[in-house]
């Protein structure tokens, strides 16, 4: 399994949490070197002031204890 299919697997177990709210999170791009993860946060996170809490505290959080290529995380709005 590759980087970016781990990446998804580790956001389909967060996903649920994010839809609750009437939002959503899909990749943009890993960079491999850097480790860094872009993302684009959709629907009610996309406006939402508490997204950039949700990206750190959640999204990245999970991705790195669960893809440790990954070393952090960024949004594209």
């Amino acid at each position: 399994m590759d980087v970016l299919e781990r990446i998804e697997k580790a956001l389909d177990q967060i996903r649920p949490a994010i839809r609750m709210d009437g939002g959503e999170v899909e990749v943009v791009s890993f960079d491999p070197e850097t480790g860094l993860v872009t993302v684009r946060m959709q629907g009610a996170c996309g406006g939402c002031p508490m997204s950039t809490l949700t990206l750190k505290m959640g999204i990245e959080r999970a991705l790195r204890s669960q893809v440790p290529e990954v070393k952090a995380v960024q949004a594209e709005f």
